[in-house]
């Protein structure tokens, strides 16, 4: 298996110190503080692990973000056993770094069954092969902010490939819709599993979902003056899926105001099947020039 991709799975694969108690840790990225789509993935793990049924999945999860993540110490997964049903399953989930909560989740488990079916048709957009990659967007921040900044963070591999069906110059944006679409799939075979699955796209489910909500208003994320960080997030899963195979994720912002944007996401696999949903609400505060910030760095 790629290298980095195995990586990404150990990650995942949370180390129990106790009964209903995990531990996390992240990696040496640069990042000063932890990926939120890291903790989503770690937090379902965690939740997963005390569901014994394998034939209960997870079908929802709700999340917030309390604080931010410290790269450079564990986080602790606490669970709760809130409810063992007939059907459901629910757990809740807090993630605890220096004695404080940094994020806490309720997820929802439940044995497959047969019911309605209905979805909302898959949008149209260009094959991967047509669209354009992270790569080519990488070497074109380079090309916008040059000079001598450390780039060294463009150059690092990726567990998961992400390919944009637009060629939106997110570094010298120009007014757009809140819309987005994006094709991901991880760099290699995965291995099997519906939960490992699951957890794998609620790791990718945030690497883009926020920045549709400032589209429209001409804003890089990478402007010192701009703060952007993940509020809350919700996530559906519908169908099993696999990860290792393309995924459509088409991205949405109906709203943004009083400093937060909301934004929207459905994942459909190239037969055309939605398997899951998202929404997410986030941090979205512009600055004023003298009051320097920071940026979010996703990648």
């Amino acid at each position: 298996m790629n290298q980095v991709l195995a990586d990404l799975l150990d990650l995942l694969d949370l180390e129990k110190i106790e009964e209903d108690m995990y531990l996390g840790v992240s990696p040496k990225t640069g990042w000063q503080r932890v990926y939120g789509g890291q903790v989503l993935g770690q937090a379902l793990v965690a939740a997963s692990r005390t569901v014994p049924d394998e034939d209960r999945i997870a079908h929802s999860l709700h999340g917030y973000f309390l604080r931010p993540g410290d790269t450079t110490i564990p986080i602790l997964y606490q669970v709760d056993r809130i409810r063992d049903g007939k059907s459901f399953t629910t757990r809740r989930v807090v993630a605890v770094q220096r004695g404080q909560a940094i994020f806490n989740m309720s997820a929802s488990f439940q044995v497959v069954e047969p019911g309605l079916d209905h979805q909302v048709t898959m949008p149209e957009a260009s094959p991967p092969e047509d669209s354009v990659s992270m790569r080519e967007r990488r070497e074109a921040f380079i090309r916008e902010r040059g000079g001598t900044q450390d780039h060294t963070w463009l150059d690092r591999p990726e567990p998961i490939e992400m390919w944009f069906t637009d060629n939106f110059n997110e570094f010298s944006p120009e007014p757009r819709d809140p819309l987005q679409r994006t094709w991901i799939r991880t760099v290699d075979t995965m291995p099997d599993g519906v939960r490992l699955h699951q957890c794998l796209l609620a790791y990718a489910s945030d690497m883009t979902l926020l920045d549709t909500s400032y589209r429209p208003h001409a804003i890089a994320w990478t402007d010192d003056n701009f703060q952007v960080a993940s509020l809350d997030h919700a996530m559906w899963f519908h169908r099993p899926f696999r990860t290792d195979e393309w995924l459509l994720y088409d991205q949405d912002s109906p709203f943004s105001g009083g400093a937060r944007g909301f934004s929207r996401g459905a994942f459909f696999d190239q037969g055309g099947r939605l398997i899951a949903s998202t929404a997410q609400e986030g941090l979205i505060r512009l600055h004023e020039k003298s009051e320097t910030k920071g940026s979010h760095h996703r990648w």
